[in-house]
């Protein structure tokens, strides 16, 4: 049966049905369809519009309706065709009580349907996210206080810059993701808006009770506009945007795991259980997850390109065009809890070379700003301070020593005018844990503000955690 096929008196081609057809997809939304189907029964009975004996009628043969949905779900087939979940939900009403059935549609156009459907899966969707992207900071969390003075080079331009603690290393990403999660927190708001009523773009004549309905089902309040209720598919576009963002975050993470996991660097080592090897080679232990994260970020850059594509140029209310709006999104989610799912798993697989990454301070000159501060902390200009730091560098390539394992008295020689400032807390400074230390400014790498950072991160989780809890 056609929900629109009154007017019509040939029947549609085959090729149009199949490539006009949305069932092969869109079958994920009929938890959510017959949930405001429901509601909207409800309504409509509670409004007169239709009596409560076809209200029950209705509301039993959708629960008979669902069952049979579930069971082709878990068997992994699609025994039906149909134009779109919308029809085949009513064929199926229709085949269980009859023609009451199509009092179901009263007041109601697959518009506001479909528009409500995708919300309601949305809603559900970000909420495991949440939880699932909490589960990963809390993971961050663990492991940023096991290592709140493991020293490890930052970079800069992937060159060896000035030395920073693992913790305050982890807290980086954290901070990233973190952002993500209030992204998704707003994004949820602005999803958690009922469009039921908005009919297919003018609303209806009958006396619905929108504020009702949008409450029963949850959301926190009607929409505004019914042309903008139908035709509007921003909210996925920033649901996309969230969910690239994450991914983008998450493939930098990757990007530093596999060079983190090469010989050149080997700062981590990586279980057997989270790690492949070569057909080929046998010696060979690949980071393969992590590389699977940062190729799948391309998916989701994908699909936010291809609905901002399907969006760009459509006119006011609905078009066909948002029939393509789902794929994208359903893929986005997937995809998006897969990585959420396997990452705590593979980092938990990550053990940390302490060793290597100390080692690794001894490459590249990484307290040479510190002794270009320690200059100017004795009142010379920081242009002269920074000039003497890349004089003394060039000493210590020649000697092939570090600026640490360079004695007091050769910087006196090295630096004669200033030689009267040097003294003996030159050498303590130079010190890899004492730098580190003296960077106590708030937000910085000193193990103390490192401590203090995750204590605010681990606040901010819990109340994001009971924020969605309720």
């Amino acid at each position: 049966m056609k929900l629109w096929g009154g007017r019509f008196q040939d029947r549609t081609a085959d090729a149009v049905e199949r490539f006009n057809s949305s069932l092969g997809f869109d079958f994920e939304l009929y938890p959510y369809d017959i949930k405001g189907s429901q509601v909207h029964v409800q309504m409509l009975a509670r409004q007169q519009i239709i009596s409560e004996e076809e209200k029950e009628r209705i509301l039993a043969g959708l629960e008979v309706v669902k069952k049979r949905l579930e069971a082709v779900r878990k068997e992994g087939r699609l025994p039906w065709q149909a134009e779109d979940i919308h029809t085949l939900i009513e064929d199926l009403l229709t085949e269980e009580i009859g023609s009451v059935a199509g009092k179901m549609h009263t007041a109601r156009s697959r518009n506001d349907q479909v528009a409500l459907d995708i919300r309601l899966y949305l809603r559900d969707q970000i909420d495991k996210i949440q939880a699932k992207l909490i589960e990963l900071l809390e993971l961050f969390c663990e492991l940023a206080a096991e290592h709140l003075e493991t020293l490890i080079p930052g970079y800069t331009h992937l060159q060896p810059a000035q030395p920073v603690t693992l913790a305050h290393h982890l807290l980086a990403h954290a901070q990233r993701l973190c952002r993500d999660l209030e992204r998704l927190k707003n994004c949820r708001q602005r999803v958690n808006i009922c469009p039921l009523g908005a009919g297919a773009l003018a609303t209806t004549p009958f006396n619905i009770d929108r504020q009702w309905a949008a409450e029963k089902l949850g959301f926190d309040r009607p929409s505004a506009n019914s042309l903008d209720t139908v035709g509007a598919r921003d909210f996925l576009l920033e649901f996309q945007h969230c969910s690239l963002s994450i991914m983008l975050h998450l493939s930098s993470l990757a990007e530093e795991i596999i060079i983190w996991n090469s010989p050149e660097y080997n700062f981590i080592e990586l279980d057997d259980a989270v790690a492949t090897g070569s057909s080929i080679m046998p010696q060979k232990k690949n980071p393969d997850i992590a590389e699977l994260i940062r190729a799948k970020t391309g998916r989701l850059a994908g699909s936010y390109q291809q609905l901002a594509m399907v969006i760009k140029g459509l006119p006011l209310a609905y078009n066909k065009d948002l029939q393509e709006d789902k794929e994208s999104l359903f893929d986005s989610v997937n995809t998006l809890k897969q990585v959420l799912e396997v990452l705590p798993v593979f980092l938990r697989g990550v053990k940390f070379n302490r060793q290597k990454m100390k080692e690794a301070l001894s490459r590249g000159y990484l307290n040479a700003t510190e002794l270009a501060d320690y200059l100017s902390s004795q009142g010379l200009p920081f242009r002269k301070s920074h000039q003497l730091a890349g004089k003394a560098v060039n000493y210590a390539l020649s000697k092939n020593k570090g600026l640490e394992e360079m004695s007091l008295a050769e910087f006196k020689e090295l630096f004669p005018e200033e030689s009267e400032k040097l003294t003996p807390e030159l050498m303590e400074c130079l010190l890899p844990l004492k730098a580190v230390s003296s960077r106590d400014a708030p937000g910085g790498p000193a193990p103390c503000r490192a401590a203090e950072q995750l204590e605010n991160l681990r606040e901010k989780l819990n109340r994001h955690r009971k924020e969605t809890e309720n």
